[in-house]
């Protein structure tokens, strides 16, 4: 005959499929009939012997002994979603090792974040050796370029700019110089160069000067007469018309250069070469495009003309390859290996997201219990627990190297060059995936501290930022526009915040005091005055404030790791009765070396579960 669930023919709860359910047998034994009665016999009035029933005692005693079986239905209905909701929680709020010893579920997540770290990181170290080729080729190129093409460059650039002239004389000679060497460039090249096409389709020299419009200076008289629009004259000079007599353009009137109102000369021009490097590490060779620029600034008439040179190499497919050996077949085998780690990613990603949205549904269940039973609302921490900050941070890793797997894919192939992109989602991805580890770490209580120290600590320091922020950016105003023409480290706004962020950690202050430049006593005296107190308000007040600010969150969380956390709503919810029942089903030995599952449990109230 059956017993209490069963013969009450309960409806099945709806529960989450990720959640545990407590076996029926502490249900077994007990009898509906022994039950309902008891409950009569507790709610049952003694009546007088001999006293005469009436009519409407007769119907409420008939009323009364209908509804008794009916509430103790309901009460004990009640009572057996209450137990599973309570359970429920239990199992989600469980470690991957404690899931495992409650119910021998095997830990797939923990299995395959382990997994995902080794093949992430793998990926990673591959591609950073194959984009550093490429960032080699690039570099090496950009100095056999000055070498090339500027006259006297002595292989260090003297500021923002690579040299400087002074001389007339010097001036025509250098630009000359680039003319013949672009147009002798096959026989003094040592690399693998030739002639590219600009935007116009040419194969050429392309020369453009800017200068004003027309005007008459006469320094000696103090005399000026000058129109300030500025005029811009180009002219190109393709191989055919360097192939003839160089002094044939060298006469031309374009190169007659008034350098009173001369602004600029821009010499441009297109080259393009093979990286052959890549086949030494097995990989398809990679065609460039150098888009090269020299420019001659005179814009600051200062008797100082300054010679910039820009490189911009952009990666391009290769039209037609043919290349034998072991090299096509290395490329497919690491294309093999991008798509298995796209399919890693995709299964952690489709897991964590299924987590969340379990995690959502029972949270639903729990504040609609809530409120049925204690008639108010669940405080917004208690709501957040059921929100994982972990596994959105492994969503977004896993979204991340998926696309940056299929533009490393797409660059191997060679249909696509963007270097730039891929290395930022990959390298982003691997830094959450590593980040990542640490909530597995935070099972234990000594390593848990870190985690709960910055949970605490970061609300206030992100107010703390937030004020200092403000002094800090008045600072650097002040200097920007004070000591700007007269310190190189005010010049811009970004190296100026620069500047106070390194003299904040306490690096290079002598060198930021001694290269101020004394032309002016105010200013110098400024100076001082700017630095002394910005180094003693940052270095002295604001930094030991900031590290006061996370030294009492972490002297608050052993306080509570000593004397216990503070109780929730929640926390309150899960301890109440039968909370204290575990499954005693011995693990297997081989999941016990893994999981740590002999962990005393003794130590589990010291975790937060999130």
């Amino acid at each position: 005959m059956p017993h209490g669930a069963e013969a009450l023919n309960l409806p099945v709860w709806n529960r989450a499929s990720d959640v545990s359910v407590r076996p029926r047998r502490r249900w077994e034994g007990r009898s509906v009939v022994n039950l309902s009665s008891s409950a009569f016999m507790k709610r049952r009035t003694v009546r007088p012997r001999g006293a005469a029933r009436g009519p409407a005692s007769v119907v409420r005693a008939a009323v009364s002994r209908a509804a008794e079986p009916r509430n103790a239905m309901a009460h004990l209905d009640s009572e057996m979603k209450e137990e599973c909701l309570r359970e429920d929680l239990k199992f989600y709020f469980m470690n991957p090792c404690e899931k495992y010893r409650a119910r021998h579920q095997i830990p797939w997540k923990l299995g395959l974040q382990i997994l995902k770290i080794v093949m992430v990181t793998t990926q990673l170290v591959r591609f950073g050796l194959s984009n550093q080729l490429v960032v080699t080729f690039k570099e090496e190129n950009t100095i056999a370029f000055k070498y090339l093409f500027l006259k006297g460059y002595s292989g260090i650039d003297e500021d923002t700019y690579s040299c400087s002239i002074y001389t007339q004389e010097d001036a025509y000679e250098s630009i000359f110089y680039v003319i013949n060497q672009y147009h002798r460039l096959k026989n003094t090249s040592l690399g693998t160069l030739g002639y590219g096409e600009n935007e116009e389709n040419i194969i050429g020299l392309k020369v453009c000067k800017q200068h004003y419009k027309k005007g008459t200076m006469f320094p000696s008289n103090e005399t000026l007469n000058i129109d300030s629009d500025i005029e811009t004259d180009c002219t190109h000079l393709d191989l055919q018309a360097l192939s003839k007599n160089p002094q044939d353009w060298k006469n031309s009137p374009f190169f007659r250069l008034e350098f009173y109102r001369l602004l600029q000369v821009e010499i441009s021009f297109h080259l393009k070469g093979i990286d052959l490097q890549t086949m030494l590490s097995r990989e398809l060779p990679d065609c460039y495009v150098f888009q090269n620029t020299i420019t001659f600034d005179n814009r600051a008439h200062s008797g100082k003309i300054k010679i910039y040179f820009d490189s911009d190499a952009n990666i391009e497919e290769c039209k037609d390859f043919n290349i034998s050996g072991s090299v096509q077949k290395n490329a497919q085998y690491v294309l093999v290996f991008d798509a298995f780690v796209i399919v890693i990613c995709l299964a952690s990603l489709i897991l964590c997201t299924r987590s969340i949205v379990l995690a959502l549904s029972l949270r639903k269940r729990f504040l609609t219990f809530f409120l049925e039973k204690y008639k108010r609302h669940v405080c917004n921490a208690d709501q957040w627990e059921f929100i994982n900050g972990w596994y959105v941070l492994v969503i977004i890793s896993d979204l991340m190297t998926i696309i940056g797997s299929i533009l490393k894919m797409e660059i191997k192939v060679k249909n696509l060059t963007n270097y730039d992109l891929c290395s930022i989602l990959l390298g982003t991805s691997t830094l959450l995936v590593w980040v990542g580890v640490i909530r597995y770490l935070g099972y234990f209580q000594k390593y848990n501290v870190l985690i709960l120290t910055m949970q605490a600590s970061l609300p206030k320091v992100l107010r703390f930022c937030a004020c200092a922020g403000m002094i800090y950016l008045g600072y650097t105003f002040c200097g920007w526009i004070v000591l700007g023409p007269y310190h190189s480290k005010f010049v811009a706004l970004n190296t100026v915040s620069e500047c106070l962020f390194s003299l904040v950690n306490g690096d290079d202050m002598f060198a930021t005091f001694a290269q101020i430049q004394q032309k002016s006593i105010l200013v110098w005296l400024f100076s001082r005055l700017y630095l002394y107190s910005f180094i003693s308000l940052f270095t002295y007040m604001i930094l030991s404030l900031f590290i006061a600010l996370i030294t009492d969150s972490y002297d608050t969380i052993k306080k509570y790791q000593q004397n216990g956390f503070p109780e929730t709503d929640l926390q309150g919810f899960l301890k109440e009765r039968g909370s204290e029942e575990k499954c005693q089903k011995e693990p297997s030995a081989l999941l016990s070396c893994i999981c740590c599952l002999r962990r005393k449990g003794s130590d589990d109230r010291f975790i937060l579960t999130n």
